[in-house]
């Protein structure tokens, strides 16, 4: 709303001066020429000495003293110049009072007798605003522009409120679409990666050999390679027991084709062909011909190819054990402490499930053979501690060779730490998943393999021909036993095989007898019978024509005073 002026309305000139906050143009009255008119102080004549609407407060003249103040300065509320009043006039408040005698107009108009001409005055406006009432605008001699006019948007509280109101339904449409971008986002990468997945796995599965469909169950990618095709390296191992004598014979396999490993356990009766073509035993081998005799009395015997021999002491299985960290397997008995001086001491180990065995323990497992037990029983314990301690061993070749090199052995050449190491790494490797195993290979009495043994054992793991040799170049000794002691037949066979000689079992005796007997028929076989009661610890004069089982080159009969 624009103010208004009503002291007076002229028609003066305007010049624009600016706009105001708003872009509104602002305007001002030039100044108009002064006149000669004398100015005129309302207040002189009642004898104040200010004028209320000078720009400088003057000293007042006493009235009547015939001198006039200088005509005051001019500001946007002058009213002009105006023609002193007549002394003795009255004084109209709101001046141009109709028919009112000498009135006087403070706004400067002098009352008189009739209607006086309204005097322009200085205020300067707004050519958008209304003149002053009464008097009608001159609208022909006005002309607008439009760069006079300026339209302003008045702020409004509404408005606001619809403004944020709209930015608010906008944002949360555009988080919606962006949760919704989202979610597509994370949907398409979940289905690519779970692809991924699902390719890689049939991938791996493929390479593996274990697609179902296009592979047998538990085989490798070289299953379908014949057996005598795949390539395997093998190292024999011979646990020797210093301390109640004896030893252990194991081949370890590892079939690079088809990526399995086996430990093959070969009985002390397996029957062997020595240099100058006569028969021995297994056992009797390792102690007379050696590492390299024996190994290549098996390769000939078992159609393999060994690349090293490693000899293996019980004190060095129990600080390979113990640097390993013990062993977990499962136990099939009880082992008494072998250094325990008190009868009822608590077992060394324990039968059972994932049993820990520690060095000492181990040892003394795989070396146990409790009384009326064959050799095989032993002979399998010695399996089972040697597919821990591989489970145990680093699978990674570097770290498998430094554990070798810390137990300070002197193998036996070709063999090097650093080719021992390699190969109980892959093997290590193997065991730790599940693609290991341990098999027994089967002997007949007198030593020899049998056709089924050759198709489980030797040509499905070895990849060989078992050849045993004849029947007829080992001696044949039949043993019965009158000793009373069960367990004595047995011990009587593991010395005769180790001693060369080839075992048949004559069964147990009716009576005990307190003295042996050693039985043979033809003089021929008079040395060898001298020979085998030697072997047994028999006195030379058991020995004695007579006559001996059928198929036998020397029948014994074993009294009380056999000591084996």
């Amino acid at each position: 709303m624009n103010d208004r002026y009503d002291a007076g309305y002229g028609d003066g000139q305007y010049e624009l001066v600016g706009y105001d906050e708003y872009g509104r143009p602002v305007y001002q009255q030039v100044p108009a020429q002064p006149s000669a008119q004398q100015p005129y102080d309302p207040y002189a004549q009642q004898g104040y000495g200010y004028d209320p609407y000078a720009t400088g407060q003057q000293p007042a003249q006493p009235y009547g003293t015939g001198n006039q103040r200088p005509a005051p300065s001019y500001d946007a509320y002058d009213t002009g110049r105006q023609t002193p009043a007549q002394p003795g006039s009255s004084y109209d408040t709101y001046g141009g009072g109709r028919g009112a005698s000498n009135a006087y107009d403070p706004y400067g108009q002098t009352a008189t007798s009739g209607q006086h001409p309204r005097v322009a005055e200085q205020t300067a406006y707004i050519p958008q605003q209304a003149g002053p009432a009464g008097e009608p605008e001159p609208q022909a001699e006005r002309e607008y522009h439009t760069g006079q006019f300026a339209f302003v948007e008045e702020p409004s509280d509404d408005s606001e409120d619809v403004i944020d109101w709209l930015k608010f339904t906008e944002n949360r449409t555009e988080r919606r679409e962006e949760a919704r971008r989202r979610a597509r986002s994370r949907i398409v990468a979940l289905f690519v990666v779970l692809a991924l997945v699902a390719v890689g796995g049939v991938g791996y599965l493929w390479y593996a050999g274990k697609l179902p469909g296009l592979s047998s169950s538990g085989s490798k990618s070289g299953a379908a390679t014949p057996a005598a095709a795949q390539k395997r390296d093998v190292i024999v191992v011979h646990l020797h027991n210093t301390g109640k004598g004896g030893t252990s014979t194991a081949l370890l396999v590892d079939n690079t084709t088809t990526e399995q490993g086996t430990t093959v356990l070969l009985p002390n009766s397996l029957a062997l062909s020595g240099d100058d073509g006569s028969t021995t035993t297994l056992a009797k081998s390792v102690d007379d011909d050696g590492a390299s005799g024996t190994r290549d009395q098996l390769d000939t015997v078992l159609g393999t190819n060994i690349q090293g021999t490693w000899r293996l002491d019980t004190p060095y299985l129990q600080n390979l054990v113990d640097l390993v960290g013990n062993i977990d397997i499962d136990t099939d008995t009880d082992v008494p402490d072998p250094d325990a001086k008190k009868k009822g001491t608590a077992p060394l180990v324990h039968k059972g499930k994932a049993q820990t065995l520690s060095g000492k323990a181990a040892v003394a497992y795989a070396t146990y053979r409790a009384s009326g037990e064959a050799q095989n029983a032993q002979l399998e314990r010695f399996g089972q501690v040697m597919q821990g301690v591989l489970r145990k061993i680093s699978s990674d070749a570097q770290g498998a060779t430094v554990t070798v090199q810390t137990l300070a052995q002197i193998l036996d050449p070709p063999l090097t730490d650093k080719d021992l190491g390699a190969f109980l790494a892959k093997l290590a490797d193997l065991a730790k998943g599940g693609d290991y195993k341990t098999a027994l290979l089967p002997v007949q009495s007198d030593g020899t393999l049998s056709a089924r043994t050759s198709d489980s054992v030797v040509k499905n793991i070895l990849g060989g021909t078992a050849k045993s040799p004849d029947a007829g170049s080992a001696v044949r000794v039949s043993v019965q036993n009158a000793t009373g002691v069960k367990d004595n037949t047995e011990k009587a066979r593991v010395v005769l095989l180790n001693g060369g000689f080839t075992f048949l079992e004559g069964g147990t005796a009716s009576a005990a007898r307190t003295t042996s007997q050693v039985l043979y028929a033809d003089a021929a076989d008079k040395a060898n019978a001298a020979e085998v009661a030697k072997t047994l610890g028999l006195p030379a004069g058991s020995v004695t024509k007579g006559t001996v089982s059928s198929g036998a080159d020397v029948s014994v009969v074993l009294g009380s005073n056999y000591r084996p």
